[in-house]
């Protein structure tokens, strides 16, 4: 039964099981003022007010906003009742190296912990507790920066497409100038690590389980593996390789079915993946390889628990971070080829592209290490260059909105119109532009989606499995 509209105060709340929203909507009528506040369970939220020129019009108004969102299945709750989602966050009592120190080019301080990083042919990504995320130059420079609601959990990337799991449950798609949400995830879920493939969201947790959401963000399948504390998920075409407590999983991409399991020498804290092979950072002082097959290959040993790793694209090299503030490098065999000192903390996340092996740190630091075999050299004899210190600058970070800019038809001489259309009672988006199969959906940001509104969207692609749409560029909304 719907709430009164005439009430002075309504609370609604939006908490799906198994991977969807956690969110609350609040309407205060006050004389011909109405006042809207929404935002995550367990959070202060956004707030807004409008006057209108009568009372009647304010309870209309009201009741309208009051009907949209229990037509998407908000209903009234007890404010206070649920809590925020339960946050934990990696902690290393990092210890000072005593290996010499490695050749760091560059060093940009980012302000707090740092967990994200991405690196490509372009520029690098890093995401720390506070929430920002810069993207920098190979050379140093810091080139832009965003503002996320909460701490940023990693930064992963899908093909063209760059997201960032945060703190708050949500996944924030980075590909435009403003961040949207691309993906909620389920209150009861404390998230511990995320990947994506194709659209697909891979997500590991404090117990131990896997939860695999699609690109429209529904539920496909959870699964509980044998161990806790799950640090690690790597996703692929084929299957989804879950690290944890016990060893690592691999399950079936599709059917969630398990097809093979392998123990670690200790509990994994992180994962990666390179080709038909995964690397387990454990806390018994390894990284384990493993084929994607389920054949244990090769154990790294390392001189403490290690936190993060990474490989070569051929798999020639296996990258480690200790928490001792060391790295390490080895041989596909095992022989461990250096190991040296940060300097700037331990590595909670580390990558290696094109001869340079770039970390993120306790510390707060992204580092660009030279990992030529000349400049590691150099340095096991005591000789490095003397690293670049680049600060952050005081710009505005860009945050997420869900206002968008609003263009006329006539205005708009390129781009590719999409329509959010409702099917069901969930709101979907399709193309509405020619050349394009008007029966397949657009992965689409939640947050600006609007019944009947049509936006300008940079770019469509059709997914790598053909399945659905996805979009590119700037987002507008079209008037």
């Amino acid at each position: 039964m719907a709430p009164s509209t005439t009430s002075p105060h309504t609370y609604l709340e939006l908490s799906e099981e198994g991977g969807g929203a956690h969110k609350f909507y609040e309407v205060r009528i006050d004389g011909t003022d109405v006042t809207i506040r929404y935002g995550r369970i367990g959070e202060s939220g956004q707030s807004r007010t409008a006057s209108h020129a009568t009372v009647a019009r304010a309870e209309a108004t009201a009741a309208k906003k009051i009907a949209e969102k229990m037509r998407k299945g908000y209903a009234p709750a007890v404010a206070g009742a649920r809590q925020r989602r339960a946050v934990t966050r990696r902690t290393i009592v990092s210890q000072r190296s005593t290996a010499r120190q490695a050749p760091v080019l560059w060093r940009f301080r980012s302000g707090s912990p740092a967990f994200g990083i991405f690196v490509d042919g372009e520029r690098c990504w890093v995401g720390n507790e506070q929430g920002n995320v810069y993207t920098l130059s190979h050379e140093g420079t810091v080139t832009a920066r965003y503002g996320l609601p909460d701490g940023v959990k990693c930064i992963v990337a899908d093909d063209f497409w760059i997201y960032a799991g945060c703190d708050d449950g949500k996944v924030y798609d980075l590909g435009a100038k403003i961040p949207h949400v691309a993906y909620e995830i389920a209150e009861d879920v404390d998230i511990y690590w995320l990947d994506i493939h194709d659209g697909v969201l891979g997500v590991s947790d404090v117990a131990g389980r896997v939860t695999v959401i699609d690109h429209e963000d529904e539920f496909q399948w959870s699964r509980r593996s044998a161990g806790s504390s799950a640090w690690m998920v790597r996703h692929d075409e084929a299957g989804v390789y879950h690290g944890h407590s016990r060893g690592v999983t691999m399950y079936d991409a599709h059917t969630g079915d398990e097809r093979w399991s392998v123990p670690t020498s200790g509990a994994v804290l992180f994962g990666w993946q390179e080709g038909d092979e995964v690397f387990a950072a454990t806390s018994r002082n390894s990284v384990d390889r493993i084929s994607k097959g389920g054949e244990h290959r090769s154990t790294y040993r390392c001189d403490g628990a290690v936190f993060s790793c990474a490989a070569s694209p051929d798999g020639r090299y296996v990258f480690a971070g200790d928490s001792h503030s060391s790295v390490y490098c080895f041989a596909r065999d095992g022989r461990r080829l250096w190991k040296l000192a940060t300097g700037c903390g331990s590595a909670y996340s580390m990558q290696f592209h094109e001869d340079r092996l770039y970390i993120v740190t306790t510390d707060g630091s992204l580092a660009c290490i030279d990992a030529t075999e000349s400049a590691i050299v150099s340095a096991e004899r005591g000789s490095v260059p003397d690293p670049v210190s680049v600060k952050a600058p005081a710009w505005d970070a860009v945050t997420p909105a869900t206002e968008l800019e609003t263009v006329r038809a006539g205005e708009v001489a390129d781009g590719v119109v999409v329509e959010c259309v409702d099917e069901g009672g969930r709101l979907r988006v399709r193309v509405v532009s020619e050349g394009f199969d008007p029966s397949l959906r657009v992965q689409f940001p939640k947050d600006i989606r609007r019944p009947g509104a049509r936006y300008v969207v940079g770019e469509v692609l059709t997914s790598s499995g053909g399945g659905f749409y996805r979009v590119r560029g700037d987002i507008r909304r079209l008037g």
